[in-house]
């Protein structure tokens, strides 16, 4: 991860996670997890201060919140007991088991990644889901080179091909879109994949060539 994004994160964890406890629920994001995922072990990659992951676990997903800022570590783990959590960093998520996970979650996270790491990023994300596992991916949209907030915080700008030209030929698309999120108000992206299924699932948008 980007050094001075993870200083902003730890240098005021506890204003990062009121923000985002205080947002509007994203109702259009948890219906999409809702739609695409299967029950099973479930990653939350970047989890922040535990909101998503809390809600997951509700919803009778079995996940673990995982998150490179111990600052906001320590946030959700006081926010919301009962929740596992655990430190991990992208793109390399040393210590998190590979082809273990039914579902993983990586909201607006990696954006904060120089663009030379979002492709080892993301075929990480994939390594972790068992076969047809699940992965939803998204990132806020800037809109050339990169660009960094008033605490300093990286928002790298690249293409959607340079994420799916992290998966494999057998993954499949089920989700593709540039969107407005209900909670943020941030336009973003969302792309959620499932890993190693050779012909388009019937809960798909579109085929592959035509997102």
């Amino acid at each position: 991860m980007d050094r001075a994004t993870l200083l902003a994160y730890d240098s005021d964890p506890e204003a990062f996670a009121n923000l985002w406890e205080t947002q509007p629920l994203p109702g259009d994001f948890y219906a999409l997890l809702l739609r695409f995922f299967r029950a099973g072990k479930t990653a939350d990659i970047g989890c922040g201060s535990g909101r998503d992951a809390a809600w997951l676990l509700k919803n009778g997903f079995d996940v673990i919140g995982y998150d490179a800022s111990r600052g906001l570590l320590a946030q959700a783990r006081a926010r919301h007991a009962g929740v596992e959590f655990a430190f991990a960093e992208l793109p390399d998520l040393a210590g998190v088991e590979r082809a273990a996970f039914q579902n993983v979650v990586c909201e607006t996270v990696i954006m904060h990644l120089p663009i030379e790491e979002i492709v080892a990023a993301v075929k990480t994300l994939m390594a972790l889901l068992v076969p047809a596992g699940t992965l939803y991916l998204s990132w806020r949209v800037t809109q050339a080179g990169e660009e960094r907030d008033k605490t300093t915080r990286l928002f790298s700008a690249f293409a959607p091909q340079l994420v799916r030209s992290a998966l494999g030929s057998s993954d499949t698309l089920l989700w593709d879109k540039e969107e407005v999120s209900a909670s943020s108000g941030r336009t973003i992206h969302r792309l959620i994949v499932r890993k190693g299924i050779a012909s388009e699932s019937q809960d798909s948008q579109l085929p592959p060539n035509q997102l």
